[in-house]
């Protein structure tokens, strides 16, 4: 098995750094460095596991998933703990390879069966892992610690080409020791196995291990069957409402911006939401929904009303929003998802109107028309999604995006600090650190953060053409009463 060399970083990686220019209040905290990194590894598990073969979910199973996510986590060491290893990254080895023995899945190698499905091969042959330091300290990533990180390559190891997930590993890992004694913590791992929770999972786990845990506190859950269905061929005559936009867009010649202009030509930028910005927003809205509106409603439509007309759709031009939803929890009754199920567990519903009738109607409407769109995911929604994503990965296989849509996922409720805390080590900060993903450049992330105040706050990533972007950003002053060169909106690298 060769693994990737890290001495030259792979093109098709390199490629979704979108080049932007620097706002002023973030260039003092910005750093150079270049990480020393030792040769990859592949670590198996730990003890004997079994070897089978195991068949994804039809959710897994989306084309549209078949590329490697990008997760970072930054440590901060506890003062005054003297429990740390000595050998830290060799501790943090040990205990992914322990990891594998109970999510030994993520140790084989995907293969392609008829129509396009994919299975695992439970070989253990084992995931890739990096050691590395760098000569720079935490608080040199900038105060607050917001997206965009400086030098990000260089806390990830090379995945090589990170839209083949056929016969390669799953995981690629690398630990970079700070010399402040913090640690970073780089994933490249294939989103077919695994959503945004199961990675986290995955990273709780290695957590827990590495502090000396007998096993993990949440034991994993394969049960993909349960996302499931028979693949049949035929059109689906009658789709679930939220999907009708969805099948009603396959075939069709593309003509939005966003998917015609080159990434070089594209902007990312990650806006801050604290309690000014949120509360400045809520003041646009009656004062009884103001009240029950959650901030992920209120960001993502005034979002979507700033973006579509930045983006200058025609009038009668239809324009979609597809909110991601974890299936799992206790909001979800309907659902069979068991606790500690890791893989692809995320529906989509969908909204869809004219881009005149998003600009005329309220903002207040626009913030009804989210919320009916989540509470859309039933479970026959959920079936028919299961059935639609395996229609479309027969019919469709080269499809990868849908026309003038705006995609959105709040991966606020992973809370990742709450699990990945090591005693000695404190989780700090982190994320998914792109604008939009590596197969589409039409997503938004909502993910944690603090603000220049400390306060919690949301930071959401944004990816559009440049001239859009500068339209964007004198629409949303306009909504949070400010004047735009006011507008904290840290550009990325």
């Amino acid at each position: 098995m060769q693994i990737p060399n890290n001495s030259s970083r792979n093109p098709a990686f390199l490629a979704i750094t979108y080049p932007t220019v620097q706002s002023p209040n973030r260039i003092s905290s910005m750093v150079s460095f270049q990480a020393r990194r030792g040769e990859p590894q592949l670590v198996s598990p730990a003890r004997p596991t079994p070897r089978e073969t195991k068949a994804l979910s039809d959710i897994d199973d989306q084309q549209l998933l078949r590329y490697y996510e990008t997760v970072v986590g930054f440590f901060r060491t506890c003062p005054g703990r003297t429990d740390r290893p000595a050998d830290l990254k060799g501790a943090i080895k040990a205990a992914l390879a322990e990891a594998l023995v109970y999510y030994y899945p993520v140790a084989g190698r995907l293969r392609e069966e008829a129509a396009r499905k994919l299975v695992v091969d439970c070989t253990a042959e084992g995931v890739v892992f990096v050691e590395a330091d760098a000569d720079v300290r935490l608080e040199d990533f900038g105060e607050p610690l917001l997206p965009p990180y400086p030098c990000l390559e260089e806390l990830l190891c090379d995945p090589g080409d990170i839209k083949a997930v056929i016969g390669r590993p799953l995981l690629f890992m690398q630990v970079t020791e700070l010399k402040c004694g913090g640690f970073v913590a780089g994933f490249h791992m294939c989103h077919n196995i695994a959503d945004g929770f199961g990675m986290i999972q995955l990273m709780i786990s290695i957590a827990e291990l590495t502090v000396g845990e007998a096993f993990p506190s949440i034991l994993p859950v394969w049960r993909r069957e349960l996302l499931s269905t028979a693949h049949s061929t035929a059109p689906i005559t009658y789709p679930n409402p939220a999907y009708e936009p969805l099948l009603n867009s396959l075939g069709f010649t593309s003509d939005d911006v966003m998917l015609s202009t080159p990434p070089d030509r594209m902007v990312a930028e990650y806006l801050v939401f604290g309690q000014r910005e949120v509360a400045a927003l809520r003041g646009h809205i009656p004062g009884h929904l103001a009240h029950s509106t959650t901030s992920f409603e209120l960001l993502t439509a005034v979002m979507w009303r700033c973006r579509t007309i930045a983006l200058g759709y025609g009038p009668g031009q239809r324009v979609r929003l597809m909110i991601t939803m974890n299936a799992r929890g206790r909001w979800n009754r309907h659902t069979l998802i068991p606790w500690g199920y890791y893989g692809n567990a995320h529906f989509s519903p969908i909204a869809e109107l004219t881009a005149e009738e998003l600009r005329r109607q309220s903002l207040a409407d626009t913030v009804e028309l989210v919320r009916r769109t989540k509470l859309s995911v039933t479970r026959e929604c959920m079936e028919a999604m299961v059935e639609t994503t395996a229609y479309i990965r027969q019919q469709w296989p080269s499809l990868m995006a849908m026309d003038k849509t705006y995609e959105v996922s709040d991966t606020r409720w992973i809370a990742a600090g709450n699990g990945l805390q090591l005693g000695w080590a404190e989780y700090v900060g982190g994320g998914i650190p792109l604008a939009g993903d590596l197969t589409s450049k039409l997503g938004s992330h909502h993910m944690r953060c603090q603000n220049e105040d400390g306060e919690g706050s949301t930071v959401v990533s944004l990816l559009l053409p440049r001239p859009a972007m500068e339209r964007f950003k004198k629409e949303m002053a306009v909504w949070l009463n400010r004047h735009e060169k006011n507008l904290m909106v840290p550009s990325s690298l």
